[in-house]
């Protein structure tokens, strides 16, 4: 590989790594436990929960919406690279706001962490665009994975800093646990801004010089032309459907499991912990279920992967001691990655190879905007629940929480029962 190339390729790694920081400090850690403790310390744990839950739901719909449109803009000459930049300084700019909002502020954190998360996944649709033209299709699955690995490894070792600097804020010469938070969001803000730097003046854009007016129609009736396509290989259709539901509760997970963790009482630093070691178990497990998937078929492994996220569902609603939120923990480490990965060769498999790009386009913005659902379901339920059983919840402590969380199987269930569906009018799997 020539020089120039691997310093491009090594320029888009970057972003990876940087904006890897934010999902894991920010989105699945410290943000949860902070709005809940700190900005809604006075709310009620249901209370907080919704909040947080109907904040995500938004913010994921919001993208959704807006996407197509974005995605439009982003095939016009030469500008995924300037909107790239100017999402993710939107986001890693509202990620440092959140050091200056106040205690009791619960409506400015939620303002800030609603512009941060959008500003992450719009800037994702830009990144991931980068890649057609980065390297050809034959290195471009071995460059997505090295996005992938390091930025698991950079936002690995960036939180297990941050932890340590909540656990001993002393020995960082901070005053208190409130203030090495803070601090943490501003590390998860520079790193994600060194990492679009980086990506920005290292990874070149080549134009297609469509012009601008023509392009919005067009991108329009591909969307519509690429649906009523996909509608038509039902099994695909099928499978996508399933795929939807199943990984809302997959994603779901990431970004409440803190906060649940939090309205029943454990500990924040026994949360974070679980999370730290989802995130070095997750990596090496990828690809050990993809290895059970070559040996046993993937179907089987991806039934496998359900059933143990329908365990962890049902089991976390009886939660009692802090070993268990660890083991449940290290459950989501073993299969979250593998299901991803399975799902995409799954996926693969079905549909045909001269229309993968269309395919694979659809299945990619159903997996990122995936978060709309459960979130949605968690603080509907939680609150209803709150109003019917009151503070004592018929005796069972947090019963409002635990019937919101224990909600995600509902999803769940529907999304295997499709899946196994889908699999019958499906070609045979390896």
């Amino acid at each position: 590989m020539e020089r120039q190339e691997k310093r491009k390729i090594w320029s888009w790694v970057s972003y990876d790594m940087g904006n890897s920081v934010f999902a894991v400090t920010v989105m699945a850690g410290f943000f949860p436990i902070f709005f809940k403790s700190y900005w809604s310390g006075d709310a009620a744990a249901s209370l907080s929960t919704a909040r947080l839950g109907y904040a995500v739901s938004f913010a994921s719909l919001f993208v959704a919406l807006a996407a197509p449109l974005l995605g439009t803009f982003s095939d016009n000459k030469s500008n995924k690279r300037f909107f790239l930049a100017l999402f993710a300084s939107f986001g890693f700019l509202c990620t440092a706001s959140l050091s200056l909002i106040g205690a009791g502020g619960w409506v400015w954190a939620i303002l800030a962490y609603c512009g941060a998360i959008s500003g992450f996944y719009l800037a994702n649709i830009f990144y991931d665009s980068l890649l057609v033209n980065l390297v050809g299709p034959t290195k471009r699955a071995w460059v997505s994975s090295l996005g992938y690995a390091f930025g698991y490894l950079s936002g690995g070792l960036v939180f297990a800093i941050n932890v340590w600097m909540t656990l001993s804020p002393q020995t960082f010469g901070l005053f208190d646990i409130t203030t090495a938070v803070k601090v943490s969001f501003l590390f998860a803000a520079l790193f994600w801004a060194l990492g679009t730097w980086v990506c920005f003046s290292g990874v070149p854009e080549k134009s297609d010089n469509k012009p601008r007016q023509d392009n919005l129609k067009a991108t329009w009736k591909t969307l519509k032309s690429t649906f009523q396509t996909v509608k038509q290989h039902r099994p695909a259709w099928t499978f996508l459907l399933s795929y939807w539901l199943y990984i809302d509760v997959v994603n779901t997970l990431v970004v409440m499991a803190v906060d649940y963790g939090m309205s029943l009482g454990f500990e924040s630093k026994d949360l974070i912990l679980a999370l730290l070691m989802v995130q070095w178990i997750g990596f090496p497990a990828a690809l050990g279920v993809a290895k059970l998937g070559e040996k046993f078929s993937v179907k089987k492994a991806l039934l496998l992967c359900l059933a143990v996220y329908g365990f962890v569902c049902i089991w976390a609603t009886l939660l009692e001691q802090k070993w268990e939120f660890f083991l449940l923990a290290g459950l989501i480490g073993l299969t979250q990655g593998g299901i991803q990965a399975l799902s995409r060769s799954y996926y693969a498999n079905l549909i045909p190879e001269n229309q993968a790009g269309e395919f694979f386009g659809f299945y990619n913005m159903l997996g990122k905007f995936a978060t709309i659902l459960g979130p949605l379901l968690v603080a509907t339920v939680g609150l209803v629940a709150h109003a019917l059983f009151g503070e004592q919840g018929l005796g069972i402590a947090h019963l409002d929480s635990r019937l919101g969380f224990g909600s995600l199987l509902v999803p769940l269930c529907i999304g295997a029962w499709v899946f196994i569906k889908s699999t019958t009018m499906a070609p045979s799997q390896p």
